[in-house]
């Protein structure tokens, strides 16, 4: 059989090859096919195992469909899907190196440093000071954010509201169709703060181009210049996001989110009477010994639990 471009997907050559296939290949190529994922994972002897059939068929496979053996075709495999399968692929390699819980712990922990310190380092004064007054002078501010990026969105959009009015989070449990009704209001006037890091919902880059369609600005709060929304947005803040675990770290995202917000919290001026207006409006709502902190009498005074049925 003659090889195929390279340029060709797996999905493409095994669709050209199949009716040529015999029928160990065939059920090999329909695992695949239902299994993409799942299969760049693999190495040959897993796959093997699964579909039921010996390592040798499943190389064969791999030649029967035009690549020089199984190493290629789950290359390509992984190529495809690079980016989705990169925690999977981390922790395939890690699996086999044993640690011990605070290991893990240590460790994570310490990636976490790395990535606010590498966030630190790059961060762009002019485009820090651009997003700034972005935030300042809208006439609202919408904040996007899907999946594990809806939790650093919420607390941007929780402490810009301290400082602003109009400030809308997008990201509510009824989804993007939510937010693409929301901003078929925008003006040129409005900013659209938008964050994503891997893997990046398709929904947070239709949001972002919707937004730019109706001639609003657009923040990007990303992990980088490779990012899918890069190519949409006005102005753009990078947030290291190295991770061994998940696809991405959401610790680096969020303290990026709450500089930002701290730095047009003292752009805004006298911080003294806007904290002095929330603490009156959630008062009500917070227990009376720990409205102020630390409380009466110093912290020490909670080294002292009264015993049950003590006399008050």
């Amino acid at each position: 059989m003659a090889l195929q471009s390279e340029d060709a997907s797996v999905t493409h050559r095994i669709a050209k090859a199949f009716p040529a296939l015999s029928a160990a290949h065939r059920q090999v190529a329909r695992f695949v096919l239902d299994h993409p994922l799942k299969v760049a994972t693999l190495p040959v002897n897993e796959l093997a195992d699964l579909v039921g059939v010996s390592v040798a068929t499943a190389n064969r496979f791999a030649r029967a469909v035009g690549y020089e053996g199984y190493a290629k075709f789950r290359a390509a495999l992984v190529l495809s899907y690079e980016k989705a399968l990169a925690p999977v692929e981390k922790l395939r390699v890690g699996r086999d190196q044993p640690a011990t819980v605070p290991e893990i712990l240590d460790g994570a922990l310490a990636d976490i440093i790395r990535n606010i310190e590498a966030t630190r380092r790059t961060l762009d004064g002019a485009t820090c000071t651009q997003a700034v007054q972005a935030i300042h002078q809208a006439r609202r501010v919408y904040v996007v954010g899907l999946g594990s990026s809806s939790w650093p969105a919420g607390i941007l959009a929780r402490n810009l509201d301290v400082n602003r009015e109009d400030v809308h989070l997008l990201a509510t449990l009824e989804g993007p169709g939510f937010a693409a009704r929301t901003l078929r209001r925008l003006t040129p006037d409005d900013l659209v703060v938008v964050l994503a890091t891997p893997r990046y919902f398709a929904d947070t880059v239709r949001l972002a181009q919707i937004a730019r369609r109706h001639g609003a600005a657009v923040l990007a709060l990303t992990d980088g210049p490779h990012s899918p929304l890069v190519a949409t947005a006005t102005l753009a803040l990078y947030a290291q996001t190295d991770c061994h675990y998940f696809a991405a770290s959401d610790a680096s995202l969020t303290a990026l989110v709450e500089a930002l917000a701290s730095a047009f919290a003292f752009a805004a001026g006298d911080l003294v009477p806007a904290a002095t207006r929330v603490t009156e409006a959630v008062l009500p709502w917070l227990d009376r010994d720990y409205a102020a902190w630390p409380p009466q009498g110093g912290a020490d005074d909670l080294s002292e639990t009264p015993q049950s049925g003590a006399a008050s």
